[in-house]
């Protein structure tokens, strides 16, 4: 096996986790003034160039606001934040965030038919051909989690379809946030994996440039793991 070199985490990352994690927790609430850069330095130990470069990735990144001559502010991180946010917001001291899976899950149902009806009104001449293949796949697969790695190939060739840098941004980090989750969620979404024919029929509609059909089988393949998931999460909730 190739050696890769060694990355060592830098101290601007580790002063950005550590802000970051007071205002998803609400430990610095909207409002809240961090103390100076000098003030900053002394605590955490660092110089203060790496709280500046910490405090502009947490600026561009829509938790604080830092102006210039004056105090640096807490921001409301969901009236200013991106989607790049979203896998960070997953666990709270180790815990799932149960409103933040529930968003995913329905964010999916909601955009995965919109996403197929596009790629059927947009797609690019060789894509049937690969969305055959990448069922082919699927259907040859027995581990459950790779299946989900094939539907995953799946969905990322009709988003390719849909030609929509939005929707594609989006799937980029609903991707990143749901693929470390793959083997717990292996349960839930085997009936799902285990249908070929259901990813067969959005194909089959992309082929036949058929943006309805695509839709209602989007629908069809989406709609019974992405219920059994939030009845799933109700009874979590229920338990906590």
């Amino acid at each position: 096996m190739p050696l890769q070199p060694v990355h060592r985490r830098s101290v601007p990352e580790d002063v950005f986790d550590q802000i970051m994690s007071g205002v998803l927790t609400g430990e610095m609430a909207p409002g809240d003034a961090l103390p100076s850069e000098r003030r900053l330095a002394e605590v955490l130990g660092v110089s203060r160039p790496a709280i500046r470069e910490a405090l502009k990735r947490l600026a561009a990144t829509g938790l604080v606001e830092v102006r210039q001559g004056d105090t640096t502010t807490v921001r409301d991180y969901r009236r200013h934040a991106g989607l790049d946010l979203l896998p960070r917001l997953l666990l709270h001291g180790g815990d799932l965030d149960v409103a933040v899976v529930r968003s995913i899950i329905e964010t999916r149902l909601h955009n995965g038919p919109k996403v197929a009806e596009l790629a059927a009104r947009r797609r690019p001449d060789d894509l049937p051909d690969r969305l055959d293949e990448a069922v082919r796949m699927l259907d040859a697969e027995q581990d459950p989690v790779d299946r989900q790695r094939h539907a995953l190939s799946f969905w990322d060739l009709v988003v390719d379809g849909a030609d929509s840098i939005v929707f594609r941004l989006m799937y980029n980090t609903l991707r990143a946030t749901y693929e470390p989750a793959l083997p717990a969620l292996a349960t839930l979404m085997a009936e799902e994996v285990g249908r070929p024919d259901a990813y067969r029929a959005v194909a089959h509609a992309v082929r036949l440039r058929d943006p309805a059909a695509a839709e209602e089988a989007a629908q069809r393949l989406l709609e019974p793991a992405s219920t059994a998931l939030l009845t799933a999460l109700d009874a979590l909730e229920e338990t906590r």
